[in-house]
């Protein structure tokens, strides 16, 4: 692993990290977290197969959008 990814991943493990630590994660919504929690692993996943800030960026944004979906309250059947 180069250093450019490295710091990428040390970095979306921080931030993740530090957003469960804090107060108002307790205030979020089921799918609110599953978005941050996708746009955080998206953003790993697209460092590491895209490379660069584009492939990050857009990891993230895709994964953000996956972890909203999946978060969404479905009706019981």
């Amino acid at each position: 692993m180069n250093a450019a990814r490295s710091a990428a991943l040390a970095v979306a493990l921080g931030v993740l990290g530090s957003t469960a630590g804090c107060g108002t994660w307790d205030g979020l919504s089921t799918r609110e977290k599953a978005t941050v929690g996708g746009a955080a692993a998206g953003g790993v996943v697209g460092s590491a197969v895209g490379g660069g800030a584009l492939g990050t960026v857009g990891g993230a944004a895709a994964g953000g959008l996956i972890g909203n979906e999946l978060g969404k309250d479905r009706p019981k059947r």
